[in-house]
């Protein structure tokens, strides 16, 4: 699946100011429901802070991936947020984290599922990238950035696996 079809505009964030983890997986999940008016934000956030709870969602190197799975999806759902000041988010290498990635998953997670999820993880371990995500200095600017180091990075054989 290409990523323009599980994370919108406005579901992406630059420049959000968070106070701790905890405030940011709020932000998050108020981020992630956008397009799933039914899905209560508050339920995703308790999803999150569970996920949490089996160990750090950081990937390093000041990137974060918060993911939890959700009854009710079919498909994948993103959200992205550029913090204005990193945050502590009890990353393995000890770096703050400033740009957070969350997705929601359906409870059933199948092999495209899966897909999605190692497709977003080399995403966001690129460091040209990450980069270039830093200096983005608005939401649209955050969004278009990310769009285009997926098609930048996605080899081919992803995108037509998924009929893309």
């Amino acid at each position: 699946m290409l990523l323009e079809e599980i994370i919108n505009p406005d579901a992406v964030l630059c420049n959000a100011q968070a106070r701790s983890k905890k405030h940011c997986l709020e932000i998050l999940s108020e981020l992630l429901v956008r397009s799933q008016p039914d899905i209560a934000a508050d339920d995703i956030f308790e999803r999150l802070i569970e996920r949490e709870r089996l160990g750090c969602t950081s990937l390093e190197a000041g990137v974060a991936f918060p993911h939890c799975r959700v009854e009710g999806i079919d498909r994948c759902i993103a959200a992205m947020i550029k913090l204005s000041d990193p945050i502590d988010f009890d990353a393995t290498d000890g770096e703050p984290v400033d740009l957070v990635f969350g997705l929601m998953v359906p409870r059933e997670v199948t092999d495209m599922h899966h897909a999605d999820i190692a497709m977003i993880t080399n995403l966001l371990g690129n460091g040209e990238l990450r980069s270039k995500l830093r200096e983005a200095t608005s939401s649209s600017a955050l969004y278009n950035t990310l769009l285009d180091g997926t098609r930048a990075s996605v080899p081919d054989r992803l995108q037509t696996a998924h009929g893309n």
